[in-house]
Order: C-alpha cells, then structure tokens, then sequence
C-alpha cells in the first residue's frame, strides 16, 4: 500500500530561506516529499470523474491577469533569487481523488494568493497602501503524481480589505485536466476570528460542507525559523467548490471574467 505524504521534519527537509531552487526540490524529493519517478510520469487521468458538488463557493477576479516570472511550487523564491518573501513559510500538501478515492495523478493543481502586504498579482487586486511584495511569487502550480499528491511551499495567508470588500485569509485552488478546469474552490484556515464574518464562508450553510476547505496550520517539527504545514486534500464532489458554467480555457484553466470579489 502506498503511503501518503506526511509532515517531515525541518532536519528531513533542510531547508532554508536562500535555498536554490534546484538544491530545495531535490533534497524535498529525496525527503519523500514529491514523488520524483511519479512527478513526470506520463499517464492518462483516472476515468472516475463524477463531481456533485456539495457547496458553492467564489473564486474571485484575482487569478494572475499577468503570470509572474516563475509559475513553479516554490511560491517563496521567485527565479533562484537571494530575498524570500515576506511571510510565515508554509509546507502545503495534500492530495486530489474522486469521492470513490481514486487519486487524480498528471493533474495541475493551481494555487493563488495576495501577499503579506495584501496584494495579488493581479491589477484589480492591489493594496494602494503598501507596495506588494516583489519576492513573492504569488501563484504556482504543480503536476500530482500517482498518488495524486500536490506540494507547495508558501506563506501563510493574511486577511485583506480590497475596495468595501473584507476577506478572511484564504488560498485560491483549482485543478484543472486537459487545459480545463475542473475544481475551483478556497482553502480558509481553521479557527481564525476573521472566518465568522467572511462573506464567502457565511453563503456555505451547511457545517459538514464549510469542514472541507478548513484547514489546521501547524508548527514544522524542528524548524527554527517558526515553519509550518498544512494539510489539505481536495476530494472531487465532497469539497466545497465553485459551480461554473462558462466555457474553460485560457491555459490551465483560467476562470471567466466577471465574477464577484474574493
């Protein structure tokens, strides 16, 4: 049987704030963090694809409208270069299956998030307070492997008032097959104050639906450096996701315009 990805300790990872880029996936992938020979494999999807939606949610206009210079899963270093991003470090993984547990190997899974000082990459998504964070790669996107395992090194969100518009702190997902979207949804930490007046969280009624996007933040076990990781496995037709009926295109997926803030 296969064992899933599971936190590692700081000592496993060996990372650090100005570590190459090259030198960080190669010692996660010897850590047992990626699925090197898996990460590249070629492959068809799993056929078991049967999304039922069980909640609603939005994913917002603030999907890169101009990529930054690097796309990869390191969202802390932006091109080999010496300054990280301002942040709390993040060690996010997880897993995409359909209900049924088959897991989703070969697909992109996408993510997305303002910076620490409350900017996207995004136009329409700027803090005119505080200059955005140039380190910060804002968006990255990763291939799964047989396992259907996704990695990601960022920082951890932070709440944002963009116009007359609150958000609690989240992270834009979405995983997309062949080019096309088929999952969008947003990853909100579990616990935070903010959450109960978020306009996104208040539409999700149902308890056991708001569950699937909450997400435990917890300490890396020996980092010095106040690391943390997150866990969160998206399960097609359980977790909460946006509902779409726009034509997907636009490289990995990229969202229709028009959507409400967020």
């Amino acid at each position: 049987m296969t064992q899933p990805i599971r936190p590692v300790s700081r000592a496993a990872l060996q990372l650090g704030p100005r570590l190459p880029r090259r030198v960080f996936l190669e010692r996660a992938l010897r850590a047992g963090t990626l699925g090197a020979a898996a990460l590249w494999t070629p492959g068809v999807l799993a056929d078991e694809l049967f999304v039922t939606p069980s909640g609603r949610s939005l994913e917002g206009p603030f999907y890169p409208d101009t990529m930054p210079l690097d796309t990869d899963n390191d969202l802390l270093i932006v091109n080999d270069a010496i300054t990280p991003a301002v942040g709390e470090v993040t060690h996010l993984y997880g897993a995409v299956t359909t209900r049924a547990g088959t897991p989703l190997r070969n697909a992109f899974v996408e993510i997305w998030q303002c910076d620490t000082n409350k900017s996207y990459r995004h136009a329409d998504g700027v803090n005119p307070n505080e200059p955005p964070d140039s380190n910060f790669q804002g968006y990255g996107r990763f291939l799964t492997n047989v396992r259907g395992e996704y990695y990601f090194r960022t920082i951890k969100p932070v709440p944002y008032i963009i116009g007359d518009v609150f958000r609690t702190p989240h992270i834009h997902f979405a995983v997309s097959r062949n080019g096309k979207r088929v999952f969008t949804s947003q990853m909100l930490i579990n616990g935070h104050p903010d959450n109960a007046r978020d306009r996104l969280t208040a539409r999700i009624l149902d308890p056991l639906a708001k569950e699937t996007i909450l997400v435990d933040f917890n300490p890396l076990p020996g980092s010095k450096i106040g690391e943390l990781t997150a866990h969160f496995d998206i399960v097609l037709g359980q977790t909460v996701e946006e509902l779409d009926d726009g034509t997907l295109s636009w490289g990995l997926g990229h969202p229709e315009t028009g959507r409400d803030s967020g």
